[in-house]
């Protein structure tokens, strides 16, 4: 049976000479692996469409517990990024796209977290400035999406910030995973951190590298198989 639906890819790996499969979170049935042409001038489907995060409007073959779904046409919604001054967004890009192919490893149909992705994904497309902040405010918002979003009103000066327990506390965990005195007080600015306001926030290569450090700290400790990102040298570099 052929459905409408919409789309953003996560990634695209090979399957045959003929074949990739391109892991995409649909609006209607949450992570499906589609069957993609490499080549081919005669097929409706153009390989080229599939970069990371890209927007697509779909009429899919949607059998259930069928492992690999067919394509029968697909459209981009939005322009592919365009000209040197979009590299940051293509390394914030490709490095999203392999952050949310390990943390929407079993999801269905999420309206609200496909939402957010949808406008997540046409803000980075459409901002102008503030984009080095772009990969932290999403990671706050996604938290709340993914049910993980830690309890910020526990604080108090000199408190630690439990990345275990997701709260901040008065005494010194027993455990290794915790922020120090310091980080913790940050912690309660950057999580003020958003798509309105990214822009604002004046922070070093440093710094960024510390805060995307302990948010995948975060999300490694509260989600299942995490394994480390190959994207995220390239993002150290960048920003």
């Amino acid at each position: 049976m052929l459905f409408k639906t919409q789309g953003i890819v996560l990634g695209t790996s090979k399957y045959s000479d003929t074949y990739s499969i391109s892991q995409v979170f649909t609006r209607d049935f949450g992570r499906v692996s589609y069957l993609v042409p490499k080549r081919g001038r005669k097929s409706k489907i153009k390989a080229s469409l599939f970069y990371p995060l890209s927007m697509l409007d779909m009429q899919v073959e949607h059998v259930p517990l069928r492992d690999i779904q067919r394509l029968k046409e697909v459209e981009c919604r939005l322009p592919v990024y365009e000209g040197d001054t979009d590299m940051t967004k293509w390394s914030i890009s490709f490095f999203l796209s392999e952050f949310l192919s390990r943390v929407l490893r079993e999801t269905g149909r999420d309206e609200w977290l496909f939402t957010y992705l949808e406008n997540s994904v046409e803000t980075l497309h459409a901002a102008s400035h503030g984009v080095a902040n772009f990969h932290l405010a999403f990671l706050f918002g996604l938290s709340r999406c993914m049910g993980i979003y830690p309890n910020m009103d526990t604080y108090r000066t000199g408190a630690y910030f439990d990345l275990l327990n997701g709260e901040f506390v008065q005494k010194q965990p027993l455990h290794p995973h915790y922020l120090s005195k310091s980080l913790s007080a940050d912690l309660t600015l950057i999580r003020r951190i958003n798509y309105a306001n990214m822009h604002l926030f004046r922070l070093s290569k440093n710094d960024r590298n510390t805060i995307i450090d302990y948010l995948l700290a975060y999300y490694r400790l509260h989600l299942y198989d995490f394994p480390p990102l190959k994207s995220l040298e390239v993002l150290r570099e960048m920003f």
